[in-house]
């Protein structure tokens, strides 16, 4: 059956118009008959989900009392007032979707109860979602109906929509698809949505077995959103917007092949990606950032700086330089410091398991595609993707008691997981990786006190790099495992943990993981993008599949809590993020590049040698440039350039004097100081992890 997610929505004449303009646009196209057949069965389920509406419309026509985001208070009646509707009396330009209660909603959804609703634009994350959700839908039909592309996937990124496809006997360039999108969109086509069934989906896409297979995998719960645009029918997962006419500026990016899950021949498929605007404003704003985030590209850093490489010999695995390496352990050992004075102790694991591991977790069944398998007969193994089921295996070597409880364990070891190669791109996806992963077993007396050290831990360290954050609070998805009454326990202590943290946090109904409610904290870097690093997630499921305990304080056998933890994520993903946040210039404690030793003239070569001896015994990057065929001048401005954070001038005068002359990266004078002093101030500035450029 079909599950409504709105009321019956009231028929005007700009519906009907813009039904009108639909027609037009779409009657001088012919349709396939497998076209035709899939809108027959759409419009029946259409019609189906409105006479079978399962939201209460006893209350239609009622008073409603809606409080908006400024505090201001308006009226409206149930099954009818919508938050469009709102924005326009209001006369709150860029709406594009709205909040009722913590919730999405689509702009034309009815309210149907009193609420609390903020309007969000596209300078919003939800909003230009939704936007690019939206386009995404526009995008495939264009390809459908006027490339005659065989449409298998539409959807959104953190950074864009796409569409992936197989072209039949066609051509096509970027602009021309722009130019199509633009012109469907200027046609106000309606986009209508609705919830349908496994059942309905197999219906639906009875003559297309691989897009019916996609489809399927996008499903979390026992339904999934299906929409038409024009004459197009596909799959969307999230909120749309009323109609194309919201969108009024389209850009394609790039076409590039898509490698299946499981295979490593090419498949066929193309997967073209762009973005879209709601006016000509935002796509300009959109370039200039692109222009900013060009410039600060962790790839053209990386390379730059000579950090990291990647190579085809193991495509998505990081190749670190000797100057990437000092950043990666540099950001390992600052977690390690903190795990020594938080309680964590470091584990050792292995990276390769037989299959019966993952059978036994649970990952088999629902990952198996995403793992890289190793054959030796008659067995399987596989490289592990998580560190949970081997920590897991560690609790249960013995008996536990509640004494030992909570135990911490951190563990660093190399994971891989077997990404699309169409999803690979520089550092921030890549298929070997590590993290700063720990499992903690405890009490469930204890859960709510480990939760506020854990999110203290995320504050400290993002304090560090002066991230501003948020924390969004994960309740249980449909469908999940476990015990209703459990994971009301767990999401009120979670809660609790975040009230008591004092920090910005928001309800994120429905999206946590099936085995446990979790709190994912996004941080914004210096162009006010926001990234998800630090997660914190309850699981009541493993301790259950590996028949985890520990005897009380009674002498009964109890079943911990697990919680999943990591504070930077993946390591790799992490150095890509604070490469850009701080546009290669790094702080000095993490710096590759810490100071330049440039002598001047004489004998002065030999005493600078002997201060790169002394600063390197001390730990820090030193280089000195020792090139005589260059001005001195040159070679602070190479230096600079390099970006190393300090320039040491050397000279007879510093030589006699045990001194040196210090320049900063920005070119101010620090003045001459004695090698001692110096040594004292760098030592200071890494221990406290100081931002400061200045001593």
């Amino acid at each position: 059956m079909v599950v409504a997610v709105f009321s019956r929505w009231p028929v005007c004449q700009a519906a009907v118009r813009a039904a009108v303009r639909a027609s037009r646009y779409y009657g001088k196209l012919h349709l396939s008959a497998s076209q035709t057949e899939r809108l027959r069965i759409f419009e029946s389920l259409r019609d189906r989900h409105v006479t079978g509406a399962t939201e209460d419309l006893t209350a239609s026509g009622q008073d409603l009392t809606i409080r908006l985001a400024d505090g201001k208070t308006v009226k409206g009646s149930a099954g009818v007032t919508s938050p469009l509707q709102i924005a326009k009396n209001e006369r709150v330009k860029g709406a594009v979707v709205g909040r009722v209660n913590g919730d999405l909603w689509d702009l034309s959804r009815p309210l149907v109860e009193d609420c609390e609703l903020q309007l969000l634009g596209f300078d919003s994350l939800e909003g230009r979602q939704v936007v690019w959700r939206t386009g995404a839908c526009v995008l495939a039909s264009v390809m459908e109906n006027h490339f005659s592309a065989h449409v298998c996937r539409e959807g959104v990124s953190d950074t864009g929509l796409f569409c992936d496809y197989q072209l039949r006997n066609n051509t096509l360039s970027l602009l021309d698809v722009e130019q199509r999108c633009k012109q469907m969109a200027a046609g106000k086509i309606p986009i209508i949505k609705i919830e349908v069934t496994v059942h309905d989906l197999k219906e639906l896409f009875q003559d297309d077995a691989f897009r019916l297979q996609l489809a399927e995998e996008q499903m979390m719960g026992n339904t999934l959103s299906v929409y038409r645009c024009g004459d197009s029918v596909g799959v969307c997962s999230g909120v749309l917007l009323p109609h194309t006419g919201f969108l009024k500026a389209f850009k394609m990016l790039q076409v590039s092949p898509v490698t299946l899950s499981g295979s490593t021949e090419a498949s066929g498929i193309l997967r073209m990606i762009g973005v879209a605007f709601p006016g000509e404003k935002e796509r300009e704003e959109w370039e200039r950032e692109q222009e900013a985030a060009k410039k600060r590209d962790h790839r053209r850093i990386g390379k730059a700086q000579e950090l990291f490489f990647f190579h085809d010999v193991s495509p998505g695995s990081c190749f670190f330089m000797p100057k990437g390496a000092h950043i990666y352990n540099t950001l390992t050992d600052f977690i390690k410091s903190e795990y020594r004075r938080r309680g964590f102790s470091e584990v050792v694991t292995p990276t390769l398991y037989s299959t019966s591991l993952w059978e036994r977790s649970g990952h088999w069944e629902h990952y198996s595609e995403n793992m890289f398998t190793v054959t030796c007969e008659p067995h399987t193994f596989a490289l592990k993707p998580m560190n949970c089921p081997a920590h897991c295996v560690m609790y249960e070597q013995r008996v536990r008691s509640w004494r030992e409880l909570p135990i911490r364990w951190a563990d660093f070891g190399a994971l891989h997981r077997n990404e699309h190669s169409g999803a690979l791109g520089g550092l921030t996806r890549v298929r070997r990786f590590c993290q700063d992963d720990a499992h903690i077993f405890c009490t469930p007396e204890q859960l709510e006190e480990e939760i506020t050290a854990c999110l203290d831990f995320v504050r400290s360290v993002y304090r560090v790099f002066g991230f501003t954050f948020h924390c969004l609070l994960s309740t249980r998805p449909t469908p999940c495992l476990g015990e209703p009454a459990l994971w009301d326990a767990a999401e009120q202590q979670l809660e609790n943990s975040l009230k008591q943290f004092e920090e910005h946090w928001e309800l994120n109904p429905g999206d946590g993981a099936f085995y446990g409610p979790k709190i994912d904290i996004q941080i914004r870097d210096a162009l006010g993008r926001q990234h998800q690093c630090a997660t914190i997630q309850l699981d009541f499921q493993l301790p259950i599949r590996f028949n985890l305990q520990y005897v009380g304080a009674d002498g009964q056998m109890y079943r911990p809590i697990m919680i999943h933890r990591a504070v930077l994520g993946s390591l790799e993903r992490m150095i890509a993020i604070l490469a850009e946040n701080f546009g290669g210039k790094w702080p000095f404690w993490l710096s590759p590049a810490q100071v330049m030793v440039v002598p001047v003239g004489g004998s002065s070569e030999t005493y600078g040698q002997e201060v790169v001896c002394r600063l390197r015994e001390a730990g820090f990057m030193a280089d000195i440039d020792d090139d005589r065929g260059n001005t001195l001048n040159k070679k602070i401005r190479s230096a600079q350039l390099a970006q190393y954070n300090y320039i040491f001038v050397v000279g007879e005068k510093e030589h006699e004097s045990r001194t040196v002359s210090v320049r900063t990266r920005a070119g101010k004078q620090l003045g001459q100081k004695s090698l001692e002093e110096v040594m004292s101030s760098l030592t200071e500035l890494r221990q406290t992890r100081s931002s400061q450029e200045e001593f």
